[in-house]
């Protein structure tokens, strides 16, 4: 804003008056036409990864990565408004979102909870433990189709006469977890997979514990209907 001094025609002098000046300009990150964002091209990316979700990762986004602990502290600032938490774990080089702890605070939920079979907690506890026990011995965690398939026939109903719905069940559940990243195709294989990191901050020390000791004490339980048997889990992206 400045200021000038205006002489009147008569000769007198007026009062100071400010001359106002359009400061309405365009944004220095501006991306295109009425873009008011303030993030880097890249930060913004990284922004929207996390909210497509499931994760961000530095195997899957390597050049994202670099970008998300680079700018920390503005993207968590930008998820803060959503009402949303960061969670990164460094070691593993993965990040996500969770919806945040806002006590009594009522606020509109962006991330949705996802459902999961009795075969789905079963599944996501098994693959929990085989990355626990393949990081102590400093392997990878990798696991084949056919070993689910074996594992959670355990749990099929005494006397099903219906086996192929049992399989098609199984195979909904490992497509499930195949669809948030947590089980990874392994190239040049079609039923060998990775389990991601990211299991590893979905449960707890304590909630492992808990969970097992439940479930070495079932014996073939009886495996209610898919409408009966969802429960509350994680939050889900879409």
């Amino acid at each position: 804003m400045n200021w000038s001094h205006n002489v009147s025609e008569d000769g007198a002098s007026e009062e100071e008056v400010p001359k106002i000046e359009d400061t309405e300009q365009a944004s220095d990150q501006a991306l295109y036409q009425g873009d008011s964002g303030e993030l880097s091209l890249d930060a913004r990316r990284v922004l929207a990864q996390l909210l497509v979700g499931p994760s961000l990762d530095g195997q899957r986004h390597s050049r994202l990565w670099p970008i998300l602990i680079r700018d920390e502290m503005a993207i968590r600032s930008r998820l803060s408004e959503l009402f949303l938490q960061l969670v990164i774990d460094r070691d593993l080089q993965v990040a996500f979102t969770r919806q945040a702890e806002t006590g009594d605070l009522e606020v509109p939920r962006l991330l949705r909870r996802a459902n999961l079979t009795f075969l789905d907690s079963i599944l996501l506890l098994h693959l929990r433990q085989r990355l626990t026990q393949a990081e102590a011995r400093g392997d990878r965690a990798v696991v084949s189709t056919d070993e689910i398939v074996e594992f959670l026939g355990v749990y099929e109903q005494a006397g099903n006469t219906d086996r192929a719905l049992f399989g098609k069940r199984i195979h909904a559940s490992i497509e499930k977890i195949k669809k948030h990243n947590i089980l990874r195709k392994i190239r040049s294989s079609e039923d060998r997979f990775e389990i991601s990191p990211t299991l590893k901050l979905l449960f707890s020390a304590e909630e492992i514990q808990a969970l097992t000791r439940i479930y070495h004490d079932m014996q073939a339980p009886e495996i209610p209907s898919e409408q009966d048997d969802e429960k509350p889990s994680g939050e889900d992206h879409e």
